[in-house]
């Protein structure tokens, strides 16, 4: 099957020659102007099925999915049983008179869109309000519309919006003025090349290996500029983990952790093998481009900053973190802004905690993603933009994925050790992230914290 997704345009052919495209017109036979309430039982599953694919391929969790079609099948007096997966969705369709209709279906690639998820949202909203008081032709002719929603910004606006996430990502790990330019640089590069082989079809794994070596490979030669005319001392090359930091699945990661806690364990494992493989490639790639250039991670120089400034800076930098991946998955210039208001206030707060309450890691993580969860739950009821679209960038900025590269380094040069320690740390910090929107999700969401 050849649905679009995309991460930004930049995976909207992947694997098209290897998936057929479901022509969904074929399944109609009534005419177009037939109430969908009086279509047939393949009319109506086909219209849900195609819905859920829509709704699988922005990158959303499995609970999103079942119950965006569990409301369309209500609305039309059908009962809906949904399996689904990373890429793949299998149904099952019962109507009143006891007859059913199977259909299995698969995406090509997985992606990130926001803007296409919160049309989707509005459009089953609207569905189940009017109680399916739609022709054929009016939701055929929607669902294309929203189907075409793809990358809605270019790949320079893309690369850029990497470059403001690093540089922010990497003043938070500690970074100064040289590694946030370099991140900066490198992380723009880097998303460029990946974007612009993703646009050409080529595979996931193999874009992710090939922006991650360009962004190591223009920090390295920014930093060698700057060393050679403003002196940098040697430390500041250590931020060149920074310039990497854009490939983080921050999606995958934490929706298979909500997956798994809805008992999705299908989808909530197949996300998660999918997050820790682009982890796995692109720490891979970071240590062999270090080995290669000579360089290793270490501790960049202090910043020597007071308590005040540290603090509006690390609000600035978290805003530009949060925003600039807020783009990077396709959400509208509005939506990105307030979850990077969100997303500062998080993870300023949890950075103040560890810094200045002495609070453990772990738990200043989980605070901080239940902090998120609740404010992106207030400007929901308010705005209507999908929670996800506001708590999931908010909070990967959380990720550690220095950690995550260091732990990689350290064991791929046999000290396993010191690797063992910064993975556990890793680790017990990926895990407080998700389960601190979990609690936001059964403190604010009525739907959510009950079984079926």
């Amino acid at each position: 099957m050849k649905t679009e997704t995309t991460e930004q345009e930049y995976q909207h052919h992947l694997s098209q020659h290897h998936h057929m495209r479901v022509q969904w017109e074929e399944f109609f036979k009534s005419e177009d102007t037939t109430k969908i309430m009086d279509a047939t039982l393949i009319e109506k599953s086909s219209i849900i099925t195609r819905v859920g694919m829509m709704i699988l391929s922005c990158g959303t969790g499995a609970w999103r999915v079942r119950d965006a079609m569990d409301t369309m099948a209500r609305t039309l007096d059908l009962t809906c049983s949904t399996d689904i997966g990373l890429v793949s969705l299998e149904c099952t369709y019962f109507d009143v008179n006891n007859q059913s209709y199977s259909q299995n279906m698969a995406l090509p690639a997985t992606g990130v869109n926001m803007a296409k998820l919160d049309a989707l949202e509005r459009f089953v909203r609207q569905f189940e309000a009017g109680e399916g008081d739609f022709t054929i032709k009016d939701v055929r002719h929607r669902l294309g519309e929203i189907e075409h929603i793809k990358g809605q910004y270019k790949l320079w606006q893309v690369g850029l919006a990497a470059a403001l996430a690093c540089g922010g990502f990497i003043f938070l790990l500690g970074g100064g003025i040289p590694e946030v330019v370099c991140a900066f640089l490198g992380a723009g590069v880097g998303q460029l090349c990946r974007g612009g082989l993703g646009k050409r079809g080529i595979t996931f794994s193999a874009t992710t290996a090939v922006g991650v070596l360009a962004a190591c490979l223009t920090y390295f030669l920014a930093f060698s500029i700057g060393s050679h005319l403003f002196a940098w001392p040697g430390a500041h090359i250590h931020g060149y983990i920074g310039a990497m930091l854009f490939v983080i699945p921050g999606f995958p990661f934490i929706t298979s952790g909500l997956d798994m806690a809805k008992l999705d364990l299908r989808s909530g494992l197949e996300r998660l093998s999918y997050a820790l493989l682009i982890i796995c490639i692109a720490t891979a790639v970071g240590w062999i481009s270090a080995t290669v250039l000579g360089i290793r991670p270490g501790t960049m120089p202090d910043l020597s900053l007071e308590v005040w400034q540290m603090v509006l800076l690390r609000l600035l930098a978290s805003f530009c973190g949060v925003f600039g991946f807020s783009i990077m998955f396709n959400s509208h210039v509005k939506m990105a802004a307030i979850a990077g208001c969100v997303g500062a206030i998080a993870n300023t707060l949890r950075l103040s905690m560890v810094d200045y309450g002495h609070v453990p890691g772990p738990l200043a993580a989980y605070l901080a993603a239940l902090l998120a969860g609740i404010l992106a739950s207030y400007v929901r009821e308010r705005v209507g933009y999908p929670r996800i679209s506001l708590t999931v960038p908010s909070i990967v900025i959380m990720v550690p994925g220095l950690y995550m590269y260091r732990a990689i380094y350290l064991l791929a040069n046999v000290h396993v050790g010191a690797g063992a320690t910064w993975m556990t740390e890793a680790l017990m910090l990926v895990f407080a992230l998700p389960m601190g929107l979990l609690t936001a999700r059964i403190l604010t969401d009525k739907k959510w914290r009950h079984v079926g």
